[in-house]
């Protein structure tokens, strides 16, 4: 259904009085197609002949472009910059089909004026000392040509063998922000700036919006970067317009690239202003009033605590396990009762549904709630009364659920353990724990009783995991890189692999629980209003085409359902010292055709079919278990106590496709977070040798994970030094590479080696000119790291 969202059309005539100001054109060629009126696309859309979709820029060919076809089965195909129209990644646009006559090469790539200017800029920036990283940089126009004729050629890589544009932008769901750096244009009213981020485009700016010694000294400002904002681009222009909003400070240090990065993405990372904090209780230190002590269970004198990494301050999980006389368990999840505190409608509630969610980057935490409440009156702090919702069982040691209770409660932690603690006591269940090993114990409960608890939380938990993936759940772990700060300067002093290990499968597996427990619960009482989290199948295409491509490497997978997955990548890859690599490799192959997990709203979604979640292998999931830092979850609290007010399916299912677009941010930021920091820690520590493996492979490069830091990296052939010639060859879907060395001495032949999907290679990381970025070199085969 489209949005009713009129978006303006940029016409010539509306930028009259603008192009005399920038003196940058005197041609009004139109670049661009002029959109469609909305009344055009509502008739298009319903008689089939329009598309609508999410767009996908590639990030490293930013001429390609996607949207999911109507069946979401397969991607539909965008050739280059003018057939986006101005779209932007992540804005929902509606495309169309265009005639056959238009799908000439050379009108849709060769001869396309913004394609050609847009490259020519590339290419000049190549030179710049900022020139971002191999890996973004597009290659060699050859090339991809080559891969343009190839895809109109083969109707399979779009959606019905035609080629398609953009004619509408519904919402427009990219900030319109850019962080990048100025350069100056001699004879012209405005400097060019150019985004970091390639899919962006360039973007004229006014020179009185520059710094005013920027056209004296315009060298002074190569290194600096600033944050532009997009505000308009004509049809007939290949360049935006913008203003400049804030300059950041200088390239290659971590806090103004991160404030670039949270800007780019829509992150709201001001303070707090006072109308939220007056939503806040005023009379501190806060107590439980009695009336509403009266209401709730009372669990203070029960053991219960928290497990959760050493440096976290918002604790919103607890858990106990109670052994009972008959020889089963009571177990309980106790998560925070942020719905107290948030009240619906308010001003922190408004914000807090804005933000929709907590966005954790290496050196902190931009909070969905102010502090007084994630760190504080929230957090299940030990020792400190605190008001929860809890989920409590009877279960059997084998994990069978007998008896189940759902209600707000009131407990006391008893300690704040962490996933080392724990680790600890699962690995010496025989052990005599000392105080002095442990954190602060509410010394009413013995810490062999905390011990003991773990340990039966362990046993039922391994039986639940067990039970999951014998029922046909799918797990897709991939590495985590994470880091070691210095205290004063918050700089990276080194990074390890994170290591996902039984305490944190145990926390994980209640979690669950908890969660699917409460998605039954809520959809049984509110079949209309409930929130869930569906997760769709993969797509069938490039599942297809992932099973053709494991057939002919000679691995045995069957991807005909999670649970045959999981059991794949477990029982496939040997058990010689890099098996563990080939799964990583396998793990992300697979995980390319997987779709994103979504909220939704169960009156929105009429086919119960599509409530499914299908990693977790379960008819109904939610989330319940994390309210501090997920706004779905405070939605979830408030059906479990009834207190929503009238909401409408509409207004819930609105809510919930807020809170998807923020976790796609969120997750995408902290990625970039994570880049960033071992970027500088491999300016600071490198050059950094490892083992590689590949991970895909194309008729120039390649692509690899490096074994010893967990990232992956793509290798260009024309960039390895030493390399005499290289030589592409594909047979159905698997491609490889025949690198040629150059060789050492004379006398010696060249040295052949074959680059193919898990072949083992040795790299060195090393820093590159531009800040923050670095690439992975080839080392020549047999030089040890």
């Amino acid at each position: 259904k489209l949005k009713e969202r009129r978006v303006h059309c940029l016409t010539t005539n509306s930028h009259t009085d603008k192009r005399k100001t920038r003196g940058a054109r005197k041609s009004t060629k139109q670049v661009f197609e002029s959109y469609m009126t909305f009344e055009e696309v509502s008739h298009g859309l319903k008689r089939g002949e329009l598309i609508q979709g999410q767009l996908r820029i590639n990030p490293k060919k930013y001429h390609e472009a996607f949207i999911p076809s109507p069946d979401d089965t397969r991607d539909i195909f965008l050739d280059g910059i003018v057939a986006r129209n101005r779209a932007m990644n992540g804005d929902i646009v509606v495309v169309k089909v265009l005639p056959q006559e238009q799908w000439k090469l050379k009108k849709m790539f060769v001869e396309s004026e913004a394609q050609k200017e847009h490259m020519v800029q590339k290419k000049l920036e190549k030179k710049r000392e900022h020139t971002p990283r191999a890996d973004v940089i597009v290659e060699d126009q050859c090339n991809d040509l080559d891969e343009v004729i190839t895809k109109l050629r083969n109707p399979t890589l779009t959606d019905a063998g035609t080629v398609v544009a953009v004619v509408y932008i519904v919402e427009k769901k990219h900030s319109r922000a850019a962080t990048g750096f100025l350069k100056f244009l001699p004879d012209k009213p405005f400097a060019m700036f150019s985004p970091v981020d390639h899919r962006v485009p360039r973007i004229n700016v006014p020179l009185s919006d520059c710094p005013e010694d920027f056209t004296t000294r315009p060298g002074d400002y190569a290194n600096t970067l600033f944050i532009c904002r997009i505000t308009d681009w004509a049809a007939t222009s290949n360049f935006a317009e913008g203003q400049l909003s804030k300059t950041l400070g200088q390239a290659g240090e971590i806090e103004p690239e991160t404030e670039g990065i949270l800007t780019e993405y829509d992150v709201d990372f001001s303070e707090f202003p006072d109308e939220v904090l007056d939503c806040l209780p005023k009379n501190l230190p806060w107590t439980i009033p009695p009336e509403e002590m009266s209401k709730r269970r009372d669990l203070r004198n029960e053991c219960i605590f928290t497990i959760d990494p050493a440096t976290a301050r918002d604790l919103d999980d607890a858990l106990s396990c109670k052994q009972l006389p008959d020889g089963n368990f009571e177990v309980g999840v106790h998560i925070a009762d942020v719905s107290y505190f948030v009240e619906e409608d308010n001003t922190l509630d408004t914000i807090a549904s804005r933000r929709a969610t907590s966005v954790y980057l290496v050196q902190k935490v931009i909070p969905m709630l102010p502090r007084l409440l994630c760190e504080d009156l929230c957090s299940l702090s030990p020792l400190k009364n605190r008001l929860t919702f809890s989920v409590i069982w009877k279960i059997t040691p084998e994990g069978k659920i007998l008896d189940e209770w759902f209600g707000r409660s009131v407990i006391r932690s008893c300690v704040k353990l962490s996933y080392d603690h724990a680790q600890s006591m699962i690995e010496a269940p025989d052990k005599m724990f000392t105080a002095e090993e442990l954190p602060p114990v509410d010394p009413v409960h013995p810490i062999d009783e905390i011990h003991q608890a773990v340990l039966n939380l362990h046993s039922i938990a391994k039986n639940l995991r067990a039970q999951r993936f014998s029922g046909g759940a799918l797990r897709l772990d991939q590495m985590k890189l994470s880091f070691t700060l210095d205290k004063e300067t918050m700089m990276p002093q080194g990074c390890y692999i994170y290591q996902y290990r039984d305490s944190n499968k145990l926390v994980e597996e209640f979690m669950l629980l908890a969660n699917i427990a409460t998605a039954h619960h809520i959809y049984r009482k509110f079949p209309e209003l409930a929130l869930l989290r569906c997760h769709p199948p993969p797509k069938a295409k490039m599942l297809d085409e992932l099973q053709e491509l494991c057939d002919q490497l000679g691995i045995n997978v069957d991807l005909s359902s999670a649970g045959a997955l999981h059991k794949s990548l477990i029982t496939t890859l040997g058990d010689d010292e890099y098996s563990g690599a080939r799964k990583e490799v396998l793990t992300h192959m697979c995980s390319r055709p997987m779709q994103m997990a979504l909220y939704f709203c169960t009156g929105a979604v009429k086919d119960e079919r599509l409530f499914k979640h299908y990693a977790l292998n379960v008819p109904f999931y939610t989330h319940f278990t994390s309210p501090i830092r997920r706004y779905a979850d405070i939605i979830v609290h408030r059906l479990l106590a009834s207190s929503l007010s009238a909401l409408s399916s509409d207004e819930v299912q609105k809510q919930a496709s807020h809170c998807n677009d923020k976790k796609t941010v969120s997750k995408r930021v902290q990625e970039l977070s994570s880049e960033l920091f071992f970027g500088v820690f491999v300016k600071e520590c490198g050059p950094l040798d490892s083992e590689a493996m590949v991970m895909g492979v194309l008729d120039q490069s390649f692509d690899v994970l490096v074994l010893r830091y967990g990232v992956q990296k793509r290798i260009y052939c024309k960039s390895v030094m030493a390399l005499d010639s290289f030589h592409h060859r594909k047979v159905g879907k698997k491609s490889e590479l025949t690198l040629v060395w150059t060789p050492e001495d004379t006398e010696s032949a060249p040295v052949e080696q074959v680059i193919s999907v898990f072949t083992l290679v040795e790299v060195q990381l090393k820093a590159d000119n531009a800040p923050m970025k670095y690439s992975a070199m080839l080392k020549r085969p047999g030089d040890n790291c």
